[in-house]
């Protein structure tokens, strides 16, 4: 039978790795990106589409999918796998985020949050327990811990105090995780490392996951408006300050600029929605760079969008023609931009994956930077 979980590291370069993850749905490669299928979908593909650009493991949400359709009625379905026909692994978040962030009217307390629907003004709450219930329903692979998420600009003692709230939650969702035991026997759970961009923080935040236990690790509280500078100043020793031995994810993260500095820094595994939202938006990201399609230079350019590019839309489609559906407001504009976005973010992991096996890791991210960054 295949493992509920294992990581492995097959090459190193620098802080830089690259492995797999096995589990009973399928094999993850690290360094891995996993597109955002917020409500059961990657908007504008189909999880077939998906599968087709390369990606391994999706990332589902919980506070979404707890309000539309609801996880009672996802189990009642047969669980998230088979209500979105996707058949490999689901990453779940919390739903914390999404309360603090979506949510006008909220109340944090030691117990969780309570808060009212942004669909209809119902009121819910939301407790580590819950949290692991409703993924534990999902039936998702990958179970995120429940966490606050405070921005880096609050003061250091508030940072502090959230952590530490953080962390007790952190214990409690270990605690409901392992109280649902067939659940527990085969998907795997994530602890998030919290204290912003301090140093000291972060590492007592570390100390105490690693006494909790958990099957991967987390970086939260990144990528909330601090800028790349001192997201990249954080991830010089926030990596580190984690087990080296299980995978390292950096949540919501991010422009391929990102991904490559991270990587270099010894994450293992990203999410991110700007792929997507900006395929849908008429940006395609490229090895050159990002290109908006809106723009009317486009208008009769019959060249792919990316020359080194491998997917459907570039080897089917013009410019021209994406600069007219993308101009007229079309679904097709959304769809093929999305998926070459998409296709062009794994085959950006592949290429990483690549370099560090054989060793020119820092060479790559060189070249990637002084293309894509001119």
């Amino acid at each position: 039978m295949p493992p509920r979980f294992d990581f492995t590291i097959s090459a190193t370069d620098g802080a830089a790795r690259t492995g797999l993850i096995a589990m009973r749905r399928g094999e993850i490669r690290t360094p891995a990106f996993m597109p955002v299928g917020t409500a059961a979908t990657v908007k504008a593909l189909k999880p077939e589409t998906v599968r087709k650009t390369g990606a391994d493991i999706i990332l589902g949400n919980t506070y979404h999918l707890m309000l539309r359709p609801g996880a009672e009625r996802v189990a009642r379905l047969g669980g998230l796998h088979s209500f979105m026909n996707w058949q490999r692994p689901i990453l779940t978040d919390s739903g914390g985020y999404q309360v603090m962030s979506l949510s006008d009217l909220n109340k944090l307390t030691e117990q969780g949050v309570e808060f009212r629907s942004h669909l209809d003004g119902s009121k819910h709450m939301l407790t580590p327990e819950r949290s692991m219930e409703i993924q534990r329903l999902l039936g998702s692979d990958i179970v995120m811990a429940f966490d606050e998420c405070p921005r880096a600009d609050r003061p250091r003692d508030e940072i502090a105090a959230s952590m530490e709230m953080s962390m007790r939650w952190a214990k409690r969702s270990r605690d409901g995780f392992d109280s649902g035991e067939e659940h527990a026997a085969r998907s795997a759970l994530f602890g998030i490392q919290q204290g912003a961009l301090d140093e000291q923080l972060r590492r007592i935040s570390a100390e105490k996951l690693t006494d909790i236990g958990f099957d991967g690790y987390a970086i939260g509280g990144l990528a909330v408006g601090e800028g790349q500078e001192a997201m990249f100043a954080t991830l010089d020793f926030a990596p580190a300050q984690l087990p080296q031995d299980r995978p390292r994810y950096l949540m919501g993260v991010g422009k391929p600029d990102d991904l490559v500095g991270a990587v270099e820094r010894g994450v293992d595994m990203f999410d991110c929605v700007l792929p997507s939202r900006s395929g849908r938006n008429g940006q395609a990201f490229t090895w050159t760079g990002p290109m908006n399609l809106r723009n009317a230079r486009f208008a009769e350019d019959q060249e792919p969008l990316d020359s080194r590019c491998t997917c459907d839309t570039c080897r089917n489609y013009s410019r021209a023609y994406l600069h007219h559906l993308v101009r007229s407001n079309e679904i097709l504009g959304a769809m093929l931009m999305t998926e070459h976005n998409i296709a062009f973010y794994q085959q950006l992991m592949q290429a990483m994956r690549d370099a560090i096996g054989e060793g020119r890791f820092a060479t790559f991210a060189g070249e990637f930077r002084r293309h894509y960054l001119r």
